[in-house]
């Protein structure tokens, strides 16, 4: 008897976290301020708890979460009115770095190290860090850069040229596997693909990822080797 109430509860626990969590507004984890964070936590604990216990009434766990997360549309809601609010509650963004400048005291108000900042310029793309013109610590704990203008790729409305459009690549395999739906949206079919592997010499369970796109079929193959060390320390 005491599996099925915990089932059932777990089931209801379930539910009641998809509402509430539709309720709250869905993010990733990289979009949350610290409140939204804590909140997340707190109402995912009080669900564990919902769905384990077996003596206590299960209203009262699910009577928290649901004031937790009015609480959290409230204060979102607050957050979205009042600027001042807002900056009290998720922060405000931070300058790294402007003009050839580190400032060593926003550095230490958002708590990241140098180590961390560097890295964080390599994952935009940046590995130099005279291309900057200025660098952000956001409120979701990311880091954005400006690149220096003469760093910014070069647009065709910079050059006043008319581009045709351009249609997302499509998955056709991956690890082996032949995506027979994925190659019906892309409008092939497997006589295509067929022809296409033979062309380049290449056969299907050998294929780490292939993409299908306006230029044709790319092939990227299963490499067992891998590359060792850390070059960026």
């Amino acid at each position: 008897m005491d599996l099925v109430t915990v089932a059932a509860a777990s089931l209801g626990s379930i539910v009641a976290l998809f509402l509430l969590t539709k309720l709250i507004g869905n993010k990733q984890m990289s979009e949350m301020n610290l409140f939204d964070y804590i909140n997340g936590i707190t109402i995912g604990s009080i669900a564990a708890e919902m769905a384990t216990s077996l003596e206590s009434d299960f209203l009262k766990p699910l009577l928290a979460m649901t004031i937790y997360a009015a609480v959290t549309t409230w204060i979102n809601y607050l957050c979205s009115k009042s600027l001042k609010f807002r900056r009290l509650i998720a922060g405000r963004s931070l300058i790294l770095m402007d003009r050839g400048k580190l400032y060593k005291n926003n550095f230490k108000r958002a708590r990241l190290d140098m180590e961390e900042f560097l890295a964080q310029c390599r994952l935009n793309g940046i590995f130099r860090l005279e291309d900057i013109e200025t660098a952000f610590f956001e409120e979701n704990g990311k880091i954005s850069i400006l690149p220096k203008a003469r760093k910014q790729p070069l647009t065709p409305d910079d050059m006043k040229i008319t581009v045709l459009p351009q249609r997302p690549q499509v998955t056709v395999i991956v690890d082996g596997k032949i995506l027979q739906k994925n190659l019906q949206y892309a409008g092939k079919d497997a006589a295509w693909l067929t022809a296409e592997l033979k062309k380049q010499h290449q056969k299907a369970e050998e294929i780490f990822l292939s993409v299908c796109s306006d230029s044709g079929l790319q092939i990227y193959k299963k490499i067992e080797d891998f590359p060792t060390g850390d070059i960026f320390i």
